[in-house]
């Protein structure tokens, strides 16, 4: 068969990209041709795909290699490049009431050479459609084709932008649907509701969908931006950790949290989108591991405790397991070993040292931790401020029905985690913007794990990576996993709380494997990639 000229063309504007074992980066031209491919990808994904992370020239398309192989999914996505522009269904059409009050809507209409006045009239007079997501959940990069400006970002940006301000950057507009920094120029605010997590619709603006500004107009003004709520009604508050759920029973007792103790189970998969991380314990074996010792089905919520130090005393009778770092574990005053089932009596304290080796311990529930969720998960986000908030001395932990009868163990194989850490890599989507030897800088030197390490990524020190291109990459999705290099040429790794899109290029990314390793690795440690 003869692929018309047209479609051959099309096809061709595709360059497709590895993003590691599990994903691949399909890159276009433009914000248009992201906008057309992602909707011909959304109307009908094959099984095994898991994810369509929209962004500035990309989508990345993540998928299940025991369900989908690459090439199927490459295969896939060059028929979708075939498909007529604008396929798929339209979006939902979302008008989002503003009062254009903003602080730099004067300043802006005057950089445009334009009255505060037209501003308003262009912006709330044309039809927006959501690009792409990130930066914060439920974040839209709008774009319109009828809008005609190109509005620089501040020079200094914000460090506080309330919830609901409404701006504007570049090409874009966009709402902030929570408290961050921002260089974006703030026209106006909303009292719109842009990301609620525990609605069944969570995100007010997902991709694809329309958006129309409706001027409040009784309230027009250019004048200071409006006061945000007050700190207990601000968006994105997260409940304790001691809200007990309707079918849970109050277990343990937090005396001591340690230097940092979160709930974590195994995280938000497919949303991203949103601009939602995966999230979830770092290390996932070992949370299924201590799950399984105490009858809890794998994906129950436990504890993720930092560099140990936590003490807690029983509620009631208790089943517990800890597994994960190297620690000391003292259960009602008799030292016992980790990943193995441990009674605890009521009023019997759970006590586990300072990790020796390794970073974080994981301490399961018989029951698992019935913290409140968020978009179908007890995981605690700390990028975005998602889940059970971090653990605290007096918080109450409760916990609901096992899954299954505590197994009878004497003992389970498991390894000290070493100093040296060995991490398979495959390439990245960004390999090319690196000069030749960067690749054998990556796998040949000993990376030593700097003291920044937490749960949005690890950052190493050592030689740095030389690039062979240095102009900006525009915004694209990313992975838990992918290795990006800031312009410093030291590599970060980002974890399962990182963003879901980022702007510095991806030399290569963690194999799924791979991850769980890197949730041990502390300050001082070596890490040395192998290539797979």
């Amino acid at each position: 068969m003869v692929t018309p000229s047209g479609d051959a063309d099309r096809a061709a504007s595709v360059t497709l990209r590895p993003m590691g074992e599990r994903a691949v980066l399909a890159e276009v031209a433009d914000l248009t041709g992201v906008v057309a491919l992602h909707a011909a990808l959304a109307v009908a994904p094959p099984a095994g795909v898991e994810e369509l992370i929209p962004a500035a020239r990309t989508v990345l398309v993540a998928f299940d290699p025991r369900r989908i192989g690459r090439a199927a999914v490459e295969e896939w996505i060059r028929r979708a490049a075939l498909s007529p522009a604008g396929a798929g269904p339209p979006g939902p059409l979302v008008e989002v009431p503003v009062r254009y009050d903003g602080a730099d809507l004067d300043e802006t209409a005057a950089l445009l050479g334009i009255p505060a006045g037209d501003l308003v009239a262009r912006h709330a007079g044309v039809e927006w459609t959501v690009a792409f997501t990130g930066f914060a959940p439920g974040f839209a990069y709008l774009v319109s084709d009828e809008w005609r400006h190109d509005v620089p970002r501040l020079a200094q940006p914000r460090t506080r932008v309330p919830a609901g301000a409404v701006g504007i950057a570049g090409a874009f507009s966009g709402a902030y649907p929570r408290e961050t920094p921002g260089g974006w120029r703030l026209i106006g605010s909303t009292d719109a509701v842009l990301f609620d997590p525990d609605a069944a619709t969570p995100v007010l603006l997902p991709p694809r969908a329309r958006v129309r500004f409706v001027p409040e107009r009784e309230r027009v003004a250019a004048g200071p931006l409006a006061a945000p709520p007050p700190p207990e009604a601000s968006t994105g508050s997260a409940p304790s950790a001691a809200v007990a759920t309707a079918d849970a029973r109050p277990a343990l007792r937090v005396l001591h949290p340690g230097a940092f103790t979160t709930v974590q189970d195994l995280g938000r998969a497919g949303r991203a989108a949103l601009g939602v991380a995966r999230s979830g314990a770092l290390d996932r074996r070992a949370l299924r591991v201590a799950n399984r010792l105490v009858g809890n089905d794998e994906a129950a919520a436990g504890l993720e405790i930092a560099l140990g130090g936590f003490v807690a005393r029983a509620e009631r009778d208790a089943w517990v397991c800890v597994t994960g770092a190297l620690v000391d574990v003292v259960v009602d005053g008799r030292a016992v070993d980790a990943y193995a089932p441990r009674f605890v009596p009521a009023g019997g304290e759970v006590r586990l040292g300072s990790a020796r080796a390794g970073l974080r311990a994981y301490l399961a529930v018989r029951g698992g931790i019935a913290a409140p969720a968020a978009l179908g998960s007890r995981a605690r986000d700390v990028l975005a401020g998602l889940g059970p908030a971090p653990v605290h001395a007096g918080d109450v932990l409760h916990a609901g029905s096992a899954a299954s009868a505590v197994p009878v163990v004497d003992a389970f194989p498991w390894t000290v985690p070493p100093s040296l850490h060995q991490v398979a890599v495959a390439e990245g989507p960004r390999a090319d913007w690196f000069a030749a030897d960067a690749w054998a800088t990556l796998l040949d030197t000993p990376w030593s794990v700097s003291s920044d390490v937490d749960r949005v990524g690890v950052r190493l020190d050592g030689p740095a990576l030389d690039r062979g291109r240095h102009d900006e990459l525009p915004s694209q999705g990313m992975r838990p996993g992918a290795i990006q290099v800031p312009p410093h040429g030291r590599p970060v790794v980002l974890l399962a709380d990182g963003p879901v899109t980022g702007g510095y290029p991806v030399i290569a990314v963690v194999t799924d494997a791979a991850l769980d390793a890197l949730a041990q690795v502390r300050p001082g440690d070596r890490v040395r990639f192998r290539r797979v």
